[in-house]
């Protein structure tokens, strides 16, 4: 029996009295009347307001499901209704193959995968100039599978199937007003950049940086990259000028597109002099305020005033995208996409995310990881609009953005949201026009991401992971499934997992391994042996299995709960980076001997950065200058994204026989301590 509500503790929560006391009796009467699941269905539906204190969200959430078995992980915040449920693309699927139920279709897509394929490349209308004959060979085995067999075509051009007047991207810059460019203005302008390249002697096969922010010219550069047969190389423009020079490096970059600088906070941030100080070749440079080089070019003087053009077919391996992601070794695995990878973007916006024509579709991201790529697919293939602010997320003005454009799908990474929560910064907008999140990038906390479905009335948030090397997420979320806060619902449709503890056992809470083949998972790696990285030395079982580094719970419910990295590679704020990458920089800081960095997560939220080092006597006892000087190289040599929270000094670090380091000693200290 729940127990009911006194008025002072309404009151207590900073409601207004007469408001209080008219909602107190509606309350009482659910909370003694109702199961839970009914109660709080009403009690968002009917009672909960975004405008009021959040403390009274969680009284009634916690009060409503007292009695929940925590085994089961959150309690559902959000469940479909069934007239909700008949209008997503799932249940159109669902009913297309006469099933009865979403785990039917998830046992479906696993069992006739092929099937399941060319359905969704139906679905989502992806233009061949030659078809496939079959949709994918298997004469290596499902680790190295060929899809489409026999096509040509140009995976650009599926993003141009709207209507040309119906908007592609609501842009707003940092201070001004909302513009909106027509999937007509964004396919002429993408052919002025497929035409400028060409006019300027790049053939295809040629790889093509991009480091600049996500804008509407930067979509628009990399799809005509893409339709010219040319490879984007996508950099982060947060990285110094010695990761922009490394990426450049190891993708062989011909020529980059960057601007002159980045505007965010009201402060203007350098970009084309990290691009120079990284020894760059030809750039092609967005803004007026900066001397150029020789060799480069203004963006007006290098863009085409053609607006047509006839995208460059190639077969479904050809390289489209070259991404980073970080190993466990210093310098960051070279990840290719085929002109395949963003049918799987495409897929899981269309089926996880629920992204339907005319849809407005926000994630705060860039081009340099694979959100930015991701959210360009799986937006403009199911013909929908890209909202996009440049500007700092952290800000109300991006949440006045999100209103404004009347955004329907928001994207965001946890830490972003523990931001929100902390300074109250959205509250009172209105975002009644979002029909569900979706968070990625590093593990959540589920008091942030109830407060986050508190900001909009109570919508699901789709829990979305995967990797740069998988195209899109192994385990997601659904329109379809109750959404509890930070807990995802299902493996994503087409592919399936196993979770196994050290000694290859199934088990309930351990190692994740996928099981392929699906579309958009990795085939090979241009900088390591992709099979020793994948799939050498994974445990025995009856189907082959494919490593990627996460560790899983599924709960007894059947949902599932992430629990970090296996491997030596953290998230920190949604970005992917190896502990040997940060030690290789702080190592080299005078006084530093040694070392090891490591994520903890204390609260079971997102991640944050410890430094364990071995410094010079002299320098023990200067434990603030040393967090200093190690959070100052991390901002010039890495990334200023990377905060450090924590340095523990220490005598030695703990090794393996064969002189490892054992970083899961130091995060099992550091939880202890």
């Amino acid at each position: 029996m729940k127990k009911l509500l006194s008025l002072e503790q309404v009151l207590n929560c900073g409601v207004e009295t007469n408001i209080a006391t008219t909602i107190l009796p509606q309350i009482n009467q659910w909370l003694a009347s109702l199961p839970a699941a009914d109660c709080w269905q009403n009690l968002t539906q009917y009672i909960l307001k975004p405008s009021y204190p959040f403390v009274l969200h969680e009284l009634l959430y916690k009060t409503t499901f007292s009695d929940w078995d925590k085994s089961q992980g959150s309690p559902p915040a959000w469940f479909p209704s069934h007239e909700q449920m008949q209008v997503t693309n799932i249940a159109a699927l669902i009913k297309q193959l006469k099933l009865d139920s979403y785990a039917e279709l998830h046992t479906w897509s696993t069992q006739h995968r092929a099937e399941f394929w060319d359905i969704i490349i139906q679905r989502l209308g992806i233009h061949f100039r030659e078809k496939y004959n079959q949709i994918v060979d298997l004469p290596d085995g499902a680790e190295s599978p060929q899809w489409l067999v026999n096509a040509q075509f140009n995976i650009a051009e599926s993003c141009f199937q709207a209507s040309p007047d119906s908007p592609a991207i609501i842009f707003q810059p940092e201070g001004g007003a909302i513009s909106i460019l027509s999937y007509g203005e964004l396919h002429a302008l993408t052919n002025r950049v497929a035409n400028g390249l060409v006019d300027a002697g790049f053939q295809s096969g040629d790889a093509i940086a991009i480091t600049m922010p996500m804008t509407a010219e930067a979509i628009a550069i990399y799809l005509g990259i893409i339709k010219a047969g040319c490879i984007v190389v996508s950099i982060a423009d947060s990285f110094s000028a010695a990761e922009i020079a490394t990426r450049l490096y190891l993708s062989k970059a011909k020529a980059i597109f960057t601007q002159d600088y980045i505007l965010r906070g009201g402060k203007q941030l350098p970009l084309y002099s990290k691009v120079v100080n990284a020894d760059a070749p030809q750039a092609f440079v967005l803004g007026s305020s900066v001397e150029l080089r020789p060799s480069d070019l203004t963006w007006k003087e290098f863009l085409s005033s053609n607006e047509q053009f006839h995208a460059l077919p190639t077969d479904s391996a050809a390289y489209t995208n070259i991404l980073f992601s970080s190993g466990t070794t210093g310098e960051p695995k070279v990840i290719p996409w085929t002109q395949t990878t963003p049918i799987k973007c495409a897929a899981d916006g269309h089926l996880h995310h629920d992204i339907q024509l005319g849809d407005v579709v926000a994630w705060h991201t860039n081009l340099g990881w694979m959100m930015g790529p991701w959210l360009i697919y799986a937006s403009l293939i199911n013909r929908a609009t890209i909202a996009l602010y440049c500007g700092k997320p952290t800000d109300r003005s991006y949440g006045k953005f999100i209103q404004d454009a009347k955004v329907n799908i928001l994207g965001v990474v946890p830490s972003l949201v523990n931001i929100w929560k902390t300074t109250a910064c959205m509250q009172g907008l209105d975002w009644s026009a979002i029909k569900a999140f979706s968070s990625t990038g590093e593990c959540s906390k589920p008091e942030d991401m109830f407060y986050l479905m508190s900001l909009a009335g109570y919508k699901p948030i789709i829990e979305y992971c995967g990797g740069t090397e998988i195209g899109g997420g192994y385990i997601t979320g659904t329109l379809v499934q109750p959404s509890a806060p930070s807990t995802f619902t299902t493996p994503a449709l087409g592919l399936d997992i196993v979770i196994l503890d050290s000694d290859g056992r199934s088990t309930n809470k351990g190692e994740v391994f996928i099981i392929p083949p699906s579309i958009g998972l990795s085939t090979e790696l241009l900088n390591a042996d992709h099979h020793q990285v994948y799939f050498a030395n994974v445990p025995q079982h009856p189907v082959p299995l494919r490593r990627h580094g996460d560790q899983i719970e599924r709960l007894p419910n059947g949902y599932y709960r992430a629990r970090g990295r296996v491997d030596d590679t953290m998230n920190l704020g949604g970005i992917k980076v190896s502990s040997a990458e940060i030690e290789q920089v702080l190592n080299a800081e005078e006084g530093i001997w040694e070392t090891a960095a490591i994520a903890s997560s204390l609260s079971g939220g997102p991640s944050q950065l410890i430094i364990y080092a071995v410094v010079k006597p002299d320098m023990q006892e200067n434990k603030t200058a040393i967090a200093t000087s190690l959070q100052t190289a991390i901002n010039q040599r890495l990334n200023p994204l990377f905060k450090i929270h924590d340095v523990v000094i220490v005598d030695n670090l703990p090794r393996t026989s064969s002189n490892k380091i054992m970083r899961r000693v130091l995060r099992d200290q550091y939880q202890a301590q």
